[in-house]
């Protein structure tokens, strides 16, 4: 959900296609844009065929702000995830990406806001600055919080094997190392008391068989 989605509605024309065919989709997304197509959403939940993965990096207005600033105020995230809760529609919250030394001391508060407001399950993810993002991501953090920003930018390095760029897969996203293993307790814990019945949403993987064009079926 780009702005220039508002124009173009590129993502409403493939859930409608999704919707024809009966194809399940997933949504990732931290924009309350989703909502325009709610009344799609619906009819895919209706079948089994949707879920939504809201990312909250932080609860603090001040700090979304500076750090994303044209996105959906986390007000507006939450208030998202509970009208796609009360219309049927199951949300995976995301805490992503988690920034060591900046938003991981709000786990467990985004954990308890998103749980109240009808989120199912709760994953995370903790930053990596790949590439041109590194550079980016160092001089921004100099300029808005140059009392912390050489203490943040370690902890990132100590999570990816001493390097801010880390692309291994099955490390990448995660990290390692003792810091990473700190979030990663944290976020454990903050399921078991706010997410206690969490359930794998198994989307129906079927239907599509029924509504797709017949040609493949010659060979």
């Amino acid at each position: 959900y780009q702005p220039v989605e508002k124009r173009l509605e590129i993502t409403r024309k493939l859930l409608e296609i999704m919707l024809q065919f009966r194809h399940p989709v997933g949504i990732i997304t931290k924009n309350n844009m989703v909502l325009r197509d709610l009344d799609i959403l619906k009819q895919l939940a209706e079948h089994n065929l949707i879920s939504v993965n809201i990312s909250v990096t932080t609860l603090d207005t001040t700090l979304q702000q500076k750090l994303e600033p044209r996105t959906t105020h986390p007000l507006g995230r939450l208030r998202t995830i509970e009208t796609l809760t009360k219309n049927g529609i199951p949300v995976n919250v995301m805490l992503a990406p988690i920034i060591p030394g900046l938003t991981d001391h709000e786990i467990f508060d985004i954990a308890k806001a998103t749980s109240s407001a009808g989120a199912r399950r709760l994953s995370h993810i903790v930053v990596r600055l790949n590439g041109a993002i590194g550079e980016i991501f160092t001089d921004w953090i100099n300029k808005n919080f140059p009392d912390r920003a050489n203490k943040v930018l370690n902890k990132i390095k100590e999570t990816h094997g001493g390097q801010l760029n880390d692309s291994r897969v099955g490390v990448r996203m995660r990290g390692e190392g003792h810091i990473a293993q700190i979030i990663s307790d944290q976020v454990q814990v903050a399921k078991r008391k706010y997410f206690p019945n969490t359930q794998k949403v198994s989307l129906n993987r079927e239907l599509y068989k029924q509504y797709k064009y017949p040609q493949l079926s010659l060979f």
